[in-house]
């Protein structure tokens, strides 16, 4: 069984310490994201990095936010609305139905969700159908280690395995980013 974040916590979804450890444009920016990407902010909760990824895409790109909950797509639409920002897109989803058009996205940004997941290589599978032909997958996990944030060691997930299965799934240079000490990124293109 895996680990399912509560909706009720989603308050703990941006905070002083969660920008210190993970800071949302710094990240990004080093996992590839450039003005004029089509990207896919899948599992997007209240829109933490889903607000800072479009002022970097810029007004010629487009962030699709997408969750399978409508309480954290109504917090970004909070959000978008009140920043008056034009190249959103919230998409209610299911967990393996994307919803997105096959081979429009440039990027596809995965943080903290890929855990939760029960069939991580189906659900990667319909990610890659949604990518452009030189698109890329970019994710960011909780490392396999003991730390007071987080969820429990024995559902996160080990970065050499899901290597494994993106190389599997015969996604192609496949490198790993440094952020910190809590998590680890990948970048991966189709």
């Amino acid at each position: 069984m895996t680990h399912k974040f509560d909706v009720n916590n989603r308050h703990k979804l941006d905070n002083e310490k969660r920008r210190e450890l993970l800071p949302p444009e710094k990240t990004l920016i080093s996992l590839g994201l450039h003005e004029g990407d089509i990207m896919a902010d899948i599992g997007c909760g209240i829109g933490y990095f889903t607000i800072p990824a479009s002022k970097i895409v810029g007004a010629s790109g487009k962030v699709f936010a997408l969750d399978i909950l409508t309480e954290m797509l109504e917090e970004v639409e909070i959000k978008v609305k009140g920043n008056n920002i034009s190249n959103i897109e919230t998409i209610l989803t299911q967990e393996n139905d994307f919803r997105l058009e096959d081979g429009k996205i440039t990027i596809a940004f995965i943080s903290t969700v890929l855990h939760e997941v029960e069939n991580i290589e189906n659900f990667l599978s319909g990610i890659k159908k949604s990518l452009s032909p030189e698109g890329r997958i970019a994710i960011v996990e909780w490392q396999k280690i003991n730390s007071e944030f987080g969820p429990p060691i024995a559902h996160r997930l080990d970065k050499t395995d899901l290597i494994k299965t993106l190389a599997r799934l015969g996604f192609l240079n496949i490198s790993t980013v440094d952020i910190g000490e809590n998590f680890y990124g990948l970048i991966a293109q189709k």
